[in-house]
């Protein structure tokens, strides 16, 4: 029996999802509150239908270009061209690109309308927008026109080619990985959180990999044993300088006065009462700058008791002294300790196993970071960590939460892929690489052409594997009050109360992107066996 053309190209799971398409289109259209909720869920703001246009056509310009650089088909330069004069004869991208231009602005800035959600740009600023965006479109399409035809001249391909892919693919990253998508905003925090984190991802599994092939040489043991010791010779030293006198006066019974300068040590033992005596409850704490403001408040009743160094502290009044290291020398002498502890471990670890210190370390993150739940690493990195990051800094380093998200994704799955490239690695045969070196390739020169190309074609399976987990973990970011898909439908199901069509709407949304995303894998796969024969 002949089977219809082109249907078995399709998977299975895409041509019934196909079939079904025209049930959930009449379902979200028809009932109130699954398109309610698909509106909410996936991020339309107000006026978003009218950004819709505006995104396709600068979507079709930077795409129509890239492709005819690729394909080298000159038939799809038409839909760049097309789209570019539309932009600039007519105003159907200006709410678009007035929208993003409003949303990349600070806020409080004079081009913004003040107190609108979402930001709208003002009447002036709209206006010198709209004759910008006509000038730059207008600008943009005859630079891809003039090297659309030096496309077809052998002669200056080559430098045409790269031109094209530079301009116009930087256009289309901005399109997906950073311009603000007003009709779309949860999807687009969803979907750019994956990518980015799985870029991130394989390119820390790459350098994991790179760094578990180091060969251990002479000099590499005997220079891990000398930062080893001088990281604990600092950390002596510093535990080694003048100790703080500290006391506490008065009585710890009520709110006690700790002087600002005052030793974290110190701090703690007096907020957990973990000094000899200490009363049953822990005392109320409250900051004084200075020792002299300490003692006048507790001389007026205000504080019961005051921390202050020992000698400015009457002696009949003290309930407890101690002597601690000031909190800059404390916090340098332990990193140093622990650093010198953790290199003088690899360095043994290297002499017994004959390998390199940094190729074991990257061994122990992997296994590490893979024993360890995603959401754990999620939290620990977006708050204790960064948290951590932003005191130790003053402030100078505070990533936004989503920034925090993604870092600590891409740290999790690269363990995983790295496994993932070394198995590809070691896959490629030994003879190939024996060749590539009797020929006079340097291991980079190997690495680049003939280990690498293999072993990409082999991870292409399991590597689309990981992409489609790390979308749908994406979902796990709202933990951190990431206004992503998830985030998004929690927030409308708490304001509605509705208890199936937020949740199955969801479950739909990620049923598509995980389809669209094992589809491309397909594809890619496909292509590459293609080449491979």
């Amino acid at each position: 029996m002949k089977r219809l053309p082109r249907l078995d190209a399709l998977r299975p799971a895409n041509f019934l999802l196909l079939l079904a398409f025209p049930f959930l289109v009449w379902l979200f259209l028809s009932s109130t509150d699954y398109s309610r909720s698909f509106a909410a869920i996936i991020g339309v703001e107000r006026g978003g239908a009218a950004l819709l246009p505006g995104f396709l056509l600068c979507v079709a310009l930077f795409a129509g270009a890239t492709a005819t650089a690729v394909t080298n088909r000159l038939g799809l330069s038409l839909i760049s061209l097309v789209a570019g004069l539309l932009l600039a004869v007519t105003s159907l991208g200006q709410p678009f690109l007035a929208s993003t231009l409003a949303n990349a602005v600070d806020p409080a800035s004079s081009l913004v309308v003040a107190g609108e959600t979402p930001y709208i740009l003002t009447e002036t600023a709209a206006a010198t927008t709209a004759t910008v965006i006509r000038i730059l479109a207008i600008a943009l399409t005859l630079m891809n026109a003039a090297l659309f035809w030096l496309l077809r001249r052998p002669a200056t391909r080559t430098l045409a080619k790269p031109a094209l892919l530079a301009l116009n693919g930087l256009g289309l990253g901005w399109l997906f990985l950073f311009a603000h998508l007003g009709f779309a905003t949860g999807l687009a925090v969803a979907v750019r959180a994956g990518i980015t984190a799985y870029i991130l991802a394989s390119v820390l599994a790459l350098f994991w990999v790179g760094l578990m092939d180091l060969r251990l040489s002479r000099r590499s043991l005997p220079i891990f044993a000398a930062l080893a010791l001088a990281a604990l010779a600092l950390a002596t030293s510093q535990f080694l300088q003048p100790h703080i006198p500290v006391a506490l006066i008065g009585d710890a019974s009520g709110t006690v006065g700790i002087n600002v300068g005052t030793p974290a040590q110190v701090v703690d033992a007096i907020r957990h009462g973990s000094w000899p005596d200490a009363p049953e409850t822990d005392p109320k704490i409250r900051t004084v700058l200075t020792p002299e403001e300490g003692l006048a408040q507790m001389q007026s009743g205000k504080l019961s008791g005051v921390v202050l160094p020992t000698p400015l502290a009457p002696p009949e009044l003290i309930l407890w002294q101690t002597e601690v290291l000031p909190d800059a020398q404390a916090n340098l002498g332990i990193t140093a300790l622990v650093l010198g502890i953790a290199l003088l471990l690899l360095t043994v670890c290297g002499w017994i196993y004959r390998r390199h210190p940094l190729s074991i370390a990257a061994e122990f993150l992997i296994d590490t970071l893979r024993g360890i739940p995603m959401l754990v690493i999620i939290l620990y990195i977006g708050l204790p960590l960064a948290g951590v990051l932003k005191s130790s800094t003053n402030g100078f380093l505070d990533p936004p939460n989503l920034l925090r998200g993604i870092t600590a994704m891409a740290i999790a799955y690269s363990a995983y892929m790295a496994e993932i490239f070394r198995a590809g690695i070691n896959a490629v045969p030994t003879g190939q690489i024996e060749a590539a070196r009797s020929l006079g390739l340097t291991r980079w020169q190997t690495a680049r052409h003939v280990i690498l190309p293999q072993a990409f074609r082999i991870v292409i399976p399991p590597m689309g594997n990981e992409f489609i987990a790390i979308l749908k973990d994406t979902s796990l970011l709202s933990i951190l009050s990431i206004r992503d898909l998830t985030q998004r439908m929690r927030e409308f199901q708490s304001a509605t109360f509705l208890t199936f069509a937020p949740y199955n709407t969801v479950a739909i949304i990620y049923v598509f992107l995980t389809l669209i995303a094992a589809s491309l894998v397909a594809r890619v796969e496909h292509r590459f066996r293609n080449h491979q024969r």
